[in-house]
Formats: structure tokens, sequence, C-alpha cells
């Protein structure tokens, strides 16, 4: 985070709460109430969007008016939010990948090539 934008915050931003992560979020004081308040995020360690909960993504958004300062109970079917993984070792590799060993399995023995007569 840059001197202007913690400068920016302290001279215009109200916090509204922080969630599970340590990301900290902020209204405008000159918009609040208005119909396009301003609303941002000062992130945790490195800046990425992806580390934002669903329920603050949707009160950055404006799909909810209030922020989700009491989360709703997790339901049994719900996984715990992760940010992305992609780049990182523990990234998703399907069986085959190069990085996973770059051995397939062997295929099922149905498939049969074309061939032109």
């Amino acid at each position: 985070m840059s001197f202007g934008t913690r400068f920016f915050t302290w001279l215009h931003g109200e916090h509204v709460g922080t969630d599970q992560f340590g990301n900290r979020y902020y209204l405008d004081k000159r918009t609040k109430g208005k119909p396009r308040e301003r609303r941002w995020v000062l992130y945790k360690g490195i800046p990425e969007a992806s580390k934002v909960p669903p329920e603050w993504h949707g009160w950055l958004h404006r799909t909810i008016v209030e922020p989700p300062l009491n989360r709703a109970p997790q339901r049994p079917w719900q996984k715990p939010h992760e940010p992305n993984l992609t780049g990182t070792d523990l990234a998703y590799r399907p069986p085959g990948h190069v990085l996973k060993g770059g051995a397939r399995a062997p295929g099922s023995g149905d498939y049969e090539p074309w061939t032109p007569n």
C-alpha cells in the first residue's frame, strides 16, 4: 500500500470492518449515504483481489447495503474461502501435467484412430 493510499484513507476513509484474513474495508465519509458510495479495501500483505471473501465482495460492489459484520452461519456444503492459487505450488494440476510427473493414465482401450481408405 502506497503512502498516497494511506493518506487518502486517513483523510476520507471510515473503517467499517475487517475480514478473517485481516483485510480492512473503508467507506468514503464524503459520499456516505449517497447513491454511489465509494468503498475500498486495504489488503493485509500482498494486494490480491481474490483474497476478498464473497460477503465482502458483495459489499464492495454494492450488491448488499450493510457491511457483513455478522457473518451468516456456514452451511455444511460450503467450503472455506481460499484465494486464487494459480501460479503457486498449491495450484490444481490435472493428472498428466508436466509439473506433476507428465505421465498420464493409459487409455481405456476403446479408442480407434481414423485411417483413410
